[in-house]
């Protein structure tokens, strides 16, 4: 059963030095096009399902009018939603304001997460981003009339940062008195302008000293996954569909789906979008395939993997596997009670454990 479903706004009034997403920047006639596009895909694929939770994010949904983000709204109501639904739209500090943040509300909306990455002002021009300190904490203050339920962002191993300014940034997150942070090391991906500026990435000795900084400071919260950390009981429950490789719908230019073992990419050509062509690639997936996701998924969070929830979901004993026991045995993989899981002084080079779950033959 699909209890969640994204919806992608690839809107932005600027665009991040890092951002490798799929974008455009804003055009109040595109706007207007574009929605009528993703209302149709909706009405043409969701079967009305009772959702549990639903992620509006981009790109920036809210560079989006007021006229607009409520025509948005208007079209997220079609979906069904469960008691304890989770609703998440993304923000950027600069396009808040106190209309759209009572709009959300009025139409149900009761999680924000806002991109802050950095108060650090040669940072923040470093990668393009709009906003000052001082409008951080009032604009997150008026958020908060509105919307408590709030994630924000932090994007650390800049080039140059140091240490002392990654302790600067954190106390400034830490005094914002919010329930959700998301923190994540800048990659330099391709076809972004950093990538171009030939932009080099900092030693990862450093980057590892800086992990473990985040972890230590933000103590107070539960870490929960590799790059999350949360008030108890306020955990993403849509990010952690993904990584309990649960089915889920994605809707607009760019979005990926996971439904009826089938994972699915939209396109990212607007031309064809708004032709109605909406999905570029799918793939109905193999047991083995859906098993290797459950690992790669399922050991990016602290807790790790239910085995007795995973032996149930494929009738099979897991623990008889050469490959896990090996793991087991050199310590990069745990098992606490029914959780198998990596160890939290290896989740940081995560990526080299995890690799052995990639085209994994069944052994056992």
């Amino acid at each position: 059963m699909i209890k969640s479903a994204y919806i992608h706004v690839p809107f932005c009034t600027s665009i991040c030095s890092y951002c490798d997403f799929c974008k455009f920047y804003y055009d109040e006639r595109i706007v207007s096009n574009y929605l009528i596009s993703l209302e149709k895909e909706i009405m043409e694929n969701y079967q009305n399902e009772e959702l549990e939770t639903i992620y509006i994010g981009g790109g920036t949904p809210s560079s989006l009018s007021l006229e607009e983000l409520k025509r948005l709204l208007t079209i997220a109501q079609r979906f069904h939603f469960s008691k304890n639904y989770e609703y998440t739209v993304e923000c950027n500090i600069e396009n808040i304001t106190e209309e759209k943040m009572k709009l959300l509300s009025d139409y149900g909306v009761n999680r924000i997460s806002i991109g802050i990455q950095t108060f650090q002002e040669k940072y923040l021009k470093f990668l393009n981003r709009k906003n000052t300190k001082k409008e951080v904490f009032e604009k997150i203050k008026m958020v908060k009339k509105y919307i408590s339920n709030i994630n924000v962002d932090l994007i650390y191993a800049i080039p140059g940062e140091t240490i002392e300014e990654l302790e600067d940034d954190l106390n400034c997150f830490l005094s914002l008195n919010i329930p959700h942070i998301s923190t994540y090391s800048l990659i330099i991906e391709e076809h972004t302008l950093l990538y171009n500026q030939k932009i080099e990435s900092i030693s990862e000795e450093l980057d590892l000293k800086m992990y473990e900084y985040i972890q230590e400071r933000l103590s107070n919260y539960h870490h929960y996954e590799i790059s999350n950390f949360a008030l108890s009981g306020l955990e993403s429950k849509h990010n952690l569909t993904y990584w309990n490789n649960e089915e889920y719908y994605g809707f607009g230019l760019g979005a990926s789906g996971y439904i009826h073992s089938m994972r699915y990419e939209n396109t990212r050509s607007m031309n064809h979008y708004l032709s109605g062509n909406y999905i570029l690639k799918s793939h109905v997936l193999t047991e083995k395939e859906k098993i290797e996701n459950e690992f790669i998924l399922g050991l990016r969070k602290i807790n790790g993997i239910s085995l007795t929830v995973l032996n149930k979901k494929y009738s099979k004993d897991f623990l008889k596997s050469k490959t896990i026991q090996e793991l087991l045995n050199k310590g990069l993989l745990i098992q606490q009670q029914d959780f198998l899981k990596i160890p939290l002084k290896y989740i940081y080079v995560s990526n080299d454990i995890l690799v052995h779950f990639i085209d994994w033959e069944e052994d056992f």
